[in-house]
């Protein structure tokens, strides 16, 4: 399903979603008038989470959904909606209330000139670049950042360590990532910008998934955008290049949550979670839905329980 067709049907009877500043690529950008005036919150009406088209998204997503329940809270998830270019207007537009999101990863969307890269410091220039009617609550202790991973072959073939090697190999090498990645800043952009590397080619693929794995491990990209939580990195014995110059920030997971659903209900539950649920917990869960093909719900589910956040 493209984003038309997705903005479209999420759009149901609910406010319709902003105006948006497009390109041929899709959306690009938010416009700057809000949609629901801040304060005066209430979840009992219940509230829709959505989630990112990877593993790991709609694992926390239903994570949100588990201790929400077990607050009282109706809860409503609607995962693999797709990209952040498409959930964050449709949280504005009301077609979801709630999302799990990355400290860095979102600010950059929200104003790519930030600079901020300490935990605090980003959770402020949130607070300030977010569009009216969206606020993040605390973030938690889990973190998950971008990666540039290589094989330890084409690390040895290439003389690569970190980010900066690349640029000694200008035209050479193909990168494989999700489309979104070839106009990001953490990405092709900030790669260019930061590093001065020029690529070959970009594949576009997935986010950490099956097809740029695999294509990383037949040879077919020579470096891959990866989610550090990812054990596949570990397993393959894969090189993440390192980032000298900061061009990756923190990535904390933040709730993302749209201002008529932020009560003290759903604040004390999401702040729970995000106390207790550590990076090495996130990256285990990751691997009992991709490994173990284990459903998200229930591998949320059995966490929440086994951690007292649920009945």
């Amino acid at each position: 399903m493209n984003r038309r067709t997705l903005l479209g049907a999420l759009a149901g009877t609910a406010v319709a979603v902003p105006a948006l500043s497009s390109c041929a690529g899709g959306i690009t950008s938010l416009d700057n008038e809000g949609t629901s005036a801040a304060g005066g919150g209430s979840s009992k009406g219940g509230i829709t989470i959505g989630t990112a088209n990877f593993t790991e998204n709609q694992v926390l997503g239903h994570l949100y959904a588990a201790v929400l329940r077990a607050a009282g809270v109706k809860v409503t998830v609607r995962p693999n909606l797709g990209t952040r270019e498409i959930l964050v207007p449709a949280l504005r537009g009301g077609d979801i209330d709630l999302l799990p999101e990355y400290q860095g990863a979102l600010l950059h969307y929200l104003a790519p000139k930030a600079t901020a890269t300490e935990e605090g410091a980003m959770q402020n220039a949130l607070a300030v670049a977010l569009p009216a009617g969206l606020q993040v609550l605390p973030y938690g202790m889990a973190e998950d950042s971008d990666a540039f991973a290589v094989t330890r072959e084409t690390a040895r073939k290439y003389g690569l360590t970190s980010l900066a090697d690349l640029a000694k190999h200008n035209g050479k090498l193909i990168i494989g990532a999700a489309p979104e990645v070839k106009t990001r800043e953490v990405g092709v952009v900030g790669l260019k910008d930061v590093y001065g590397v020029e690529f070959k080619e970009f594949k576009s693929l997935d986010s950490s998934g099956p097809l740029v794995k695999g294509a990383l491990r037949k040879g077919d990209v020579d470096v891959a955008n990866l989610f550090t939580t990812d054990t596949d990195i570990q397993a393959d014995d894969w090189v993440v290049l390192t980032d000298p110059k900061n061009l990756i920030p923190g990535q904390h997971i933040v709730p993302l949550i749209a201002d008529r659903k932020a009560d003290s209900t759903v604040r004390k539950a999401l702040a729970r979670l995000g106390n207790t649920l550590t990076t090495a917990q996130l990256t285990e869960l990751n691997r009992q839905v991709d490994k173990d093909k284990k459903d998200p719900e229930d591998v949320a589910d059995a966490y929440a329980k086994q951690h007292g956040l649920a009945g």
